[in-house]
């Protein structure tokens, strides 16, 4: 399954760049990209997981860039 997540507050490009790479380390998740400019965050990870996923991508989002929030 692949969404699009708007993000809000995020900095700066570095971040993006550390957010992704982070992100597609999880498990389950196929691939991911997050766009500094667009300020948007796209996820393709497994169907049956989403949920579960998407609780560890805000996690991980949350320790490398703090003010960011996804809008979901």
């Amino acid at each position: 399954m692949k969404k699009k997540f708007k993000l809000e507050d995020l900095d700066c490009a570095n971040c993006a760049a550390k957010m992704e790479e982070a992100i597609k380390k999880l498990p389950g998740v196929n691939d991911a990209v997050v766009s500094f400019m667009a300020q948007r965050m796209t996820i393709d990870a497994d169907d049956a997981a989403f949920d579960d996923i998407m609780k560890e991508v805000v996690k991980t989002c949350a320790r490398i860039e703090p003010e960011c929030k996804i809008l979901m």
